[in-house]
């Protein structure tokens, strides 16, 4: 596995509560990492926000990058939600309270925090039948998304207004490193919490990248039997074992799926291991659909799906989990396995190229956005 790279800058250090301004001018400006177009990332000077009726001031201070970050920079898209104009990138991270707007009790600055990033847009009233599944609904606002115009920036940045109703305290013992990662731990604990009960039970986590290596851990966390990861590399796989794997299995490398598996988490989003994940699931098993398939038609072998009868359900971000990571966080659930690379915020770049890059060695990329 490839081991923890600190990219720093001479002499930078980490800030360990909201930051201090300078004088004039530059007290009133920030940095924000932001997408312009396909393969057009810059960091960018922005006036600092300032907190509004309800909302929050954070100063910011780590961010994972995301399947999606990468996308919006080397595509200009993810999934169906295309850049109309530039975009500040980023949906997982934490920081501190650094001031409070009209109207916001119960929070106090200086405190850790992360944020759940998504606000519902209209009424949020859902049909009975998915009464409570916001992540269901169908107009929500993320950050660092491009599917609403204006789009709604994230919070790669140095400072961030967000909704107080967003904010999500930091259990104590819980560093802001780690609660940048509640977000991705959240969809995890949602994929899981889609099967009733895991305990005792053998899986399979198809695809061991940073959400895989998620489901490993939100797996054994939620009393999984044998957990069994397989991946095209060796170093995803190494970290998905110390996340938590019993077995891996390197499919570059001959080796095969295991069969008769109770419940299978496909994560790769590959449409080319729909057969074989089928093949893998037991009769009368549960094959949960994480990784994100494309928008458009592909060819696929399903037929296994009718005659083994299995249960193929899906899995889209979370709803409160967030909650829920917090909690396992709190209670020792380590994810420092995961981490393998970190950069200060004026090289997002070069971060992204490492996150997107297989042969990097990468599991989770993050920037630290209070050094620059």
């Amino acid at each position: 596995m490839t081991g923890i790279t600190e990219a720093r800058h001479a002499g930078a250090a980490a800030t360990e509560g909201p930051r201090a301004g300078g004088s004039g001018a530059a007290q009133h400006r920030m940095r924000s990492v932001v997408v312009h177009g396909p393969g057009d990332l810059r960091v960018d000077e922005r006036a600092r926000p300032v907190p509004g009726e309800g909302e929050v001031l954070l100063a910011m201070e780590w961010g994972g990058i995301c399947g999606s970050d990468i996308a919006y920079w080397r595509k200009g898209a993810s999934g169906t939600a295309a850049l109309a104009h530039p975009l500040v990138l980023g949906h997982e991270v934490a920081g501190r309270i650094a001031a409070l707007g009209p109207g916001v009790t119960g929070l106090e600055e200086g405190r850790p925090v992360t944020v759940h990033p998504a606000r519902l847009v209209g009424d949020g009233v859902l049909p009975p039948r998915i009464a409570g599944r916001t992540n269901l609904y169908p107009h929500v606002r993320y950050f660092g998304s491009a599917a609403f115009t204006p789009h709604t920036d994230g919070g790669f940045s140095e400072y961030r207004t967000v909704r107080a109703e967003q904010i999500r305290p930091l259990p104590a013992g819980v560093s802001t490193e780690q609660g940048a990662l509640a977000e991705p731990l959240a969809v995890a604990l949602h994929a899981v919490g889609r099967v009733p009960d895991l305990r005792g039970r053998t899986i399979l986590v198809n695809g061991a990248g940073p959400i895989g290596c998620l489901v490993v851990a939100a797996a054994r966390h939620c009393g999984a039997g044998t957990v069994i990861a397989a991946d095209l590399t060796a170093p995803a796989l190494a970290i998905a074992h110390a996340m938590g794997a019993d077995e891996t299995r390197d499919l570059a490398r001959g080796d095969v799926l295991p069969q008769d598996v109770d419940v299978v988490f496909e994560v790769s989003g590959a449409p080319a291991a729909l057969g074989p994940v089928l093949r893998a699931t037991a009769r009368g098993g549960t094959l949960v659909q994480v990784g994100n398939l494309p928008g458009e038609a592909v060819p696929a072998v399903l037929g296994d799906l009718v005659t083994r009868e299995i249960a193929w359900i899906g899995s889209y971000r979370f709803v409160e989990e967030i909650d829920d990571a917090l909690l396992a966080l709190r209670d020792g659930l380590d994810l420092t396995p995961l981490i393998t690379h970190r950069f200060p915020l004026t090289r997002a770049e070069e971060a992204l190229a490492v996150a997107a890059d297989p042969a990097s060695g990468s599991g989770k990329v993050m920037l630290n956005l209070s050094e620059v």
